[in-house]
């Protein structure tokens, strides 16, 4: 069975740790030296690593882990040059990785970088900076479009996938989210739920798709709530999914 830990680096990044039978995988390590501590402490020999996209505090720890595993296989986008990414990654591939036994499906999902990709397999998904609990990566160097259809693509997933985001952002996008829908019991509930959480410093992730579903605004963008409350901020009428997703990005950014 699947166990994912996450790895604090930074100020707010978290470097997931997936443990199997035969080893670790890290994803999106962006500093190798808490990685190293993590697995030297717990005795696990590091298999792979997967990246997501070229940011820095996505890969920059990299080079230093290939240096103290020599072993271990690094997965990444093919659509990204990412340095020290031996094999390269397309949309649809199921990989089994490093030969564990854990087979995870890549997932397309340009928005926050052109060549993004995603892994969803044991009802897990680590989906870097696409899809953060209760917002969005901002759009770097892909179009509103390509985020929203990226979106839809992983709330397509089942309701009960887990979501592992690469950082805790969580209170706020829910203070955003609550500006977009003031009403929304469940958002209300969750907010209370990671506040909570946050209070103790504990991780408000994973979430699920269910839960974003409901309390996410970026993927909520058929709702009227929302809807509206995007028409407002631009003082006009807007009614595409799009184009209400487009508002509610910009509307976000200078939130």
């Amino acid at each position: 069975m699947l166990q994912v830990s996450p790895i604090k680096a930074f100020s707010d990044n978290y470097i997931w740790l997936l443990h199997t039978l035969n080893g670790g995988i890290v994803v999106d390590p962006g500093d190798a030296a808490p990685v190293i501590a993590f697995l030297t402490s717990q005795q696990i020999k590091l298999k792979a690593v997967l990246l997501t996209h070229h940011h820095s505090d996505h890969v920059g720890g990299v080079a230093k882990l290939r240096q103290t595993y020599p072993e271990i296989k690094v997965y990444g986008p093919k659509a990204e040059a990412v340095e020290h990414s031996d094999i390269q990654l397309s949309h649809g591939e199921i990989i089994d990785v490093a030969d564990t036994g854990l087979k995870l499906k890549v997932l397309a999902v340009p928005g926050h970088t052109l060549g993004h990709i995603a892994y969803y397999g044991e009802n897990s998904l680590f989906c870097g900076d696409t899809l953060f609990s209760g917002g969005c990566g901002r759009l770097f160097e892909g179009t509103a479009d390509q985020m929203h259809q990226s979106l839809q693509r992983l709330a397509s997933l089942p309701d009960a996938t887990e979501v592992y985001c690469a950082h805790e952002y969580t209170q706020a996008n829910l203070a955003f989210a609550m500006a977009v829908e003031p009403d929304n019991l469940a958002l209300q509930s969750y907010q209370t739920a990671v506040s909570a959480l946050r209070q103790q410093d504990k991780p408000s992730i994973p979430s699920t798709i269910e839960q974003e579903k409901q309390i996410n605004p970026f993927l909520r963008v058929d709702q009227i709530t929302v809807i509206s409350a995007v028409s407002g901020y631009l003082e006009k009428s807007v009614k595409a999914p799009s184009a209400v997703f487009a508002g509610l990005r910009s509307w976000k950014d200078k939130f």
